[in-house]
């Protein structure tokens, strides 16, 4: 699995939180623009947010493409607001994910 955006600005320290909740260590990651695996051939390339659905390139091989919008979680506001934006996101896209299984 390849993550990338196509104007990546860095892990967001609320994502690191939201994750290190569920057991899940991605402090070392890093963002990665899409140019990093331009020759890369992919069965599903899935966009994440509308933008990026009109902007991802077009990759080497058959990939399926598929697009789910999700809402950014870069939102205005209190920590605890801002920190539930980022939850909400978080469980949005674990239950996105788990439905691939069911297929």
């Amino acid at each position: 699995m390849y993550s990338a955006g196509s104007e990546p600005k860095g892990v967001n320290s609320l994502a690191v939180e939201v994750m290190k909740e569920i057991g899940i260590d991605i402090s070392r990651q890093r963002s990665k623009h899409l140019d990093e695996y331009g020759e890369e051939e992919f069965d599903y390339i899935v966009t994440l947010c509308d933008d990026a659905a009109k902007t991802c390139p077009l990759f080497p091989g058959e990939g399926k493409r598929m697009h789910k919008g999700f809402a950014d979680p870069a939102v205005e506001g209190s920590w605890e607001e801002r920190l539930a934006a980022f939850r909400k996101v978080r469980d949005e896209l674990k239950e996105y994910i788990l439905s691939f299984s069911s297929h």
